[in-house]
């Protein structure tokens, strides 16, 4: 790839400043790796511009993209770290430094163990600064598309890597882009015979419905329009074969009970586009009772927001509506990344320098970022429970539960009323003796279910938590506080 094809990969188009730095990055790459090779046979610098094509395509902006064509110079040439800060600053040297760093990482033995200390040590990297992850995320993506290369033992290492860490963590992130097609590739080497059967399940499946979207997406466009519902995009998708098989197993291999084959989505200005839409696509096609999904008033936890449908669309064939804005749509494709496109560079630089206020960063979707960098000082060294502790707090299924007052609390399922307390206020943790879900009181120790209005009752007085609670509580959040107080009134906390 050329220099001048690269620029074309950008979301937002570059300055002269800006394409100076990575036109100074991608020369300075090219000569450090000439004549070096990849197991493909392609030039290694191959690589290294991929990667920036792949960060420039969901948002990214010069600096990560320079440091993505310098990242593995100080470890494959004969530059260091040292030059490369030199020559392009503190800045993109750190982020260099952090991918090397994170470049150590393996997951080896049974899929469920993992080399602890290095685990950590991406999340780390992510409390850092996010930038240094979605550069591995990036890196990931493109060793996977040329994975077919490698010896057999090392892409099925890889492939599951793929499939246990990073895909997850760019689900986490709520890239949706990187994450389906990290998912379809990895599931191509570690189950080659049902990849080949849902590919063709699949492959059939959008061929005999092609016509029916093609309808759907005149018929809907023409209503739309007659309501005066400014379209920016319509168009129909099929669904990732990895998630396709995912819901085949799940339905016993029918393929006529997995609704959302096929898809429709309309993109429109404003949030109340998208409800007026929803009414018009409900006048044209029947819906499916149970099949409306609002993840607009309750995004999902990685921050994707959208409306689902399911009707009974042309021939009467079940066909998934999504509707949402320009900027969910970018959100939903690229997660944590599309906030480059929308917020300035100023604003982001102030974000890793610590020097963001709330009124710059959209806080709620970062919480759980800041949220790691405050678990990992509580936590000390203790790599088990940290890696526990992601297991619940960031790869497990999540719930919406609802203060009195409306407020939404992401939890973790099976998180207790005590979780709910802690993620309100600490304090509110702190003074809790007892709580109400929907009205009825219930044991601190009760499982929280999706939707549930929870109400926590507290001592007027000042409290210390009961150090049982730790037995309790599913988050590492309510952990970390209770702990904190314990130690505050000098209270041992023994083995627990």
């Amino acid at each position: 790839m050329t220099l001048t094809e690269l620029y074309t990969h950008y979301k937002n188009p570059l300055n002269a400043k800006q394409k100076q730095l990575v036109a100074e990055a991608f020369e300075f790459a090219k000569n450090a790796h000439a004549g070096q090779k990849r197991k493909t046979g392609e030039d290694y610098f191959e690589h290294s511009v991929q990667t920036a094509a792949i960060l420039a395509e969901i948002g990214m902006r010069s600096r990560t993209t320079a440091a993505a064509l310098l990242h593995d110079v100080p470890e494959d040439t004969e530059f260091t770290l040292e030059d490369i800060r030199k020559k392009f600053g503190g800045e993109i040297a750190e982020l260099v430094d952090g991918i090397t760093k994170l470049g150590k990482f393996k997951l080896r033995g049974d899929k469920k163990e993992v080399q602890l200390e290095n685990l950590r040590k991406i999340f780390l990297a992510m409390a850092e600064d996010i930038r240094v992850v979605l550069i591995k995320l990036a890196d990931r993506l493109h060793n996977m598309r040329t994975l077919h290369a490698l010896p057999p033992e090392k892409k099925e290492r890889i492939a599951r890597e793929t499939m246990e860490i990073y895909a997850p963590i760019a689900n986490r992130l709520g890239i949706g882009e990187i994450k389906g097609e990290l998912e379809d590739l990895a599931f191509k080497y570690l189950e080659p015979e049902n990849y080949d059967l849902a590919k063709g399940l699949l492959d059939k499946e959008f061929k005999e419905r092609k016509k029916d979207l093609e309808i759907a997406i005149r018929e809907l466009k023409e209503e739309l329009k007659k309501s005066n519902i400014k379209v920016i995009d319509i168009h129909g998708r099929a669904k990732q074969i990895y998630r396709f098989f995912l819901k085949l197993k799940k339905h016993e291999m029918n393929v006529n009970r997995v609704y959302d084959v096929v898809a429709v989505r309309i993109v429109v200005p404003e949030i109340p586009d998208c409800y007026e839409a929803l009414g018009i696509v409900h006048k044209k096609y029947r819906p499916l009772v149970g099949r409306i999904k609002d993840y607009i008033s309750l995004p999902k936890p990685n921050g994707y927001r959208s409306i689902h449908t399911t009707v009974f669309g042309p021939k009467g064939k079940f066909l998934e509506i999504q509707i949402r804005t320009s900027r969910m749509h970018d959100e939903a494709e690229f997660g944590i990344a599309a906030h480059w496109i929308y917020s300035g560079p100023k604003t982001w630089r102030d974000y890793f320098l610590r020097r963001y206020t709330p009124e710059e960063i959209p806080e709620q979707e970062l919480a759980w970022v800041k949220q790691l960098r405050e678990w990992q000082k509580d936590l000390g060294t203790d790599n088990l429970e940290f890696v526990q502790g992601l297991k619940i707090d960031f790869f497990q299924n999540h719930i919406f539960a609802f203060t009195p007052k409306g407020d939404i609390i992401n939890l973790p399922e099976d998180a207790t009323p005590i979780d709910f307390a802690y993620a309100v206020h600490t304090e509110i943790g702190n003074r809790t003796i007892g709580a109400k879900v929907d009205g009825k009181l219930v044991s601190l120790d009760s499982k929280i279910k999706n939707g549930q209005v929870v109400e926590i009752l507290t001592s007027k007085d000042p409290k210390n938590p009961n150090q049982d609670w730790l037995r309790l509580v599913k988050t590492s959040n309510a952990k970390s506080k209770i702990r904190q107080q314990l130690r505050r009134a000098g209270i041992s906390i023994g083995a627990i």
